[in-house]
């Protein structure tokens, strides 16, 4: 036997995956960020703003009051605008990136930090502009302003930017990490899946410690209840033959009988007897069935039917589209609508049977006009072996299984089955099955 593999387990993968992802982010975001930092204007910029600031300086600085604007309008570029003004602008606290861009523009001309070099976001609109002031040897001042550069929170949206793209790569590769941990869980859930349509599938073991004990013990249950299955099986054909052997002594005996009114009282009886051995067999070998679902023509299996039963004498007719292609197990389902239709010609004098597709199901009504039943017992008789003795008079025949046979029929078909009463008098029977298991449908010719 394999030695264990060590694993860290399902939740300490998955904190794993995820202590990875922020650790890498974080280390990539911090050099981002530093990168970013250290370049927060590029050098050639901080020198042509230097050496135009000095030119201007010096310039303005030269010229008389009365000459000081006119200079200022000619030293102005696309690029730069520049104003001369006798009052002192109002001060504002740089930023940590204006500050930088400052330090950037002295380093180049340091006579610029003896000017009171000023700058600030141009307006708190527009984020490509930065303005500044500086002062000239008679306590006046040039004002500036430089377009095309993004500081501020233009610099801080190019960082966040820069900072979600290493985010989200790593959040999508912790989510591909994720997803592979987890994708033994997902084969797990198709696994049950089948297993609940009669279908044995058997799980590799793969993934952490607590999934590969989880795909072992469903393996293991899954081994158990087909032993169990098939053990059911086994006995119940046993059962079968054992309980029809004297059946069918009895009838040969009655067969040599003489006593017509005795034969007939004893067949009555015989037959009763068999329908209740078939309905038994038939609820409790259920699971065990090995039929699998084919394209059946709903429309026609239920016409075949209705057409059975009036030929007896019955009134019974249909409503529905002619042809309606679905996918089922059309034996299990037939006997399900042949005990629907049974109970309601017992019960009833007149039935209909209803099929009709709806844009999200599709649906089959069985009605009669009989007595129906108290509304307090309809979820009742969809439980086996109960009989009412009130709304339905116990005159039938079996054991109270004809209901929750085909309750488990509709099931599974993955369908529902409800049971109310008529407005007009009579029960209705509903059967509602996913509209997935549509093929195509024609309407009925009148």
């Amino acid at each position: 036997m394999k030695g264990a593999r060590p694993s860290l387990g399902l939740i300490g993968r998955i904190a794993g995956i995820i202590l990875l992802t922020v650790m890498m982010e974080f280390v990539v975001s911090t050099l981002l960020y530093e990168r970013a930092g250290e370049f927060s204007i590029r050098e050639d910029e901080a020198r042509r703003l230097a050496e135009h600031l000095v030119i201007v300086h010096r310039l303005v600085d030269e010229r008389a009051p009365a000459e000081r604007p006119a200079i200022a309008s000619y030293l102005s570029t696309d690029r730069y605008e520049v104003h001369w003004q006798r009052s002192a602008p109002e001060r504002h606290m740089l930023s940590a990136e204006l500050r930088q861009m400052r330090d950037q523009v002295v380093e180049w001309e340091p006579a610029l930090a003896s000017a009171g070099l000023q700058l600030q976001l141009a307006s708190p609109v527009r984020n490509d502009s930065v303005a500044g002031q500086i002062t000239l040897s008679d306590g006046t001042w040039v004002h500036f302003k430089m377009h095309g550069l993004v500081t501020g929170w233009g610099l801080q949206f190019n960082r966040i930017i820069l900072a979600l793209i290493p985010a989200l790569a790593f959040a999508m590769l912790g989510g591909l990490l994720v997803r592979q941990t987890l994708r033994p869980l997902k084969t797990l859930s198709r696994a049950i899946e089948s297993m609940g349509q009669g279908e044995h599938v058997v799980v590799q073991e793969q993934g952490s410690n607590e999934v590969r004990h989880l795909i072992r013990a469903f393996n293991r249950m899954q081994g158990q209840i087909n032993r169990m299955i098939a053990d059911r099986t086994q006995a119940l054909a046993a059962v079968s033959h054992d309980l029809r052997t004297p059946l069918a002594r009895l009838q040969l005996r009655l067969d040599g009988s003489s006593d017509t009114e005795l034969r007939a009282t004893s067949e009555r009886d015989i037959a009763e007897m068999e329908e209740m051995i078939a309905s038994v067999l038939a609820y409790l070998g259920g699971d065990a069935d090995s039929e699998a679902p084919i394209r059946v023509d709903l429309a026609v299996l239920v016409t075949t039917l209705v057409d059975d039963m009036a030929d007896h004498g019955h009134h019974v007719r249909y409503r529905g589209p002619d042809h309606l292609v679905v996918t089922l197990r059309p034996n299990g389902f037939k006997r399900a609508v042949g005990n629907l239709i049974e109970n309601a010609i017992h019960y009833g004098k007149n039935v209909q049977v209803v099929l009709t597709t709806q844009p999200d199901a599709i649906e089959l009504f069985v009605e009669d006009d009989g007595p129906g039943i108290p509304p307090e017992s309809l979820l009742e008789v969809l439980q086996p072996f109960v009989r009412l003795d009130s709304a339905r008079a116990r005159n039938t025949k079996g054991l109270g299984l004809g209901l929750a046979i085909v309750l488990h029929m509709v099931e599974r078909e993955g369908g529902t089955l409800l049971l109310s009463n008529r407005s007009r008098g009579g029960l209705r029977a509903q059967i509602t099955l996913p509209r997935s298991q549509l093929v195509n449908a024609l309407p009925r010719q009148q």
